[in-house]
């Protein structure tokens, strides 16, 4: 998917409770999971065991960790916006995270993201998106998040 052209700070303004991007898909391999876990320190089965999974678990399978779907969301932004005369961009935190539905090792997904605020700091920015995180085949989402970036001009 081509990355969405930003003419700077006023042009993000115009675009506030708009959907201003979307990512293309990408797997979640069981592979990424792990290294995820061996990062965190979470190696729990239902994440880790693909066989114990396949057996004893709701999903069928092993299923990402939340926090790894989480993560996924800044890169799939970044990767769709060219945003003129930004210096620098810093991910500030959430105000909402949510994991309405598993994410099975495997799926496609791709993130969505809605403008919904742009507040002026000192030397730019603090812009409040609305990321979403679909699993190809589904209707409910996998994470939902408020995220807050912190752009410089």
């Amino acid at each position: 998917m081509k990355a969405a052209q930003i003419d700077g700070l006023e042009g993000l303004k115009a675009l506030i409770d708009q959907e201003v991007a979307v990512s293309d898909w990408q797997i979640v391999s069981q592979e990424q999971v792990q290294a995820f876990a061996d990062t965190t320190g979470d190696q729990q089965w239902i994440h880790t065991d693909p066989e114990r999974a396949r057996r004893e678990a709701p999903f069928g399978g092993t299923i990402a960790h939340g926090f790894l779907g989480l993560s996924l969301l800044p890169r799939m932004l970044e990767q769709q916006l060219q945003l003129g005369g930004l210096k620098m961009a810093l991910n500030y935190g959430c105000n909402k995270v949510r994991f309405p539905a598993p994410l099975p090792t495997g799926s496609r997904v791709r993130g969505r993201f809605r403008l919904t605020r742009v507040e002026t700091i000192e030397g730019g920015a603090q812009i409040q998106w609305l990321g979403t995180l679909e699993r190809e085949g589904t209707d409910k989402p996998v994470c939902v998040a408020e995220m807050l970036v912190r752009c410089f001009f």
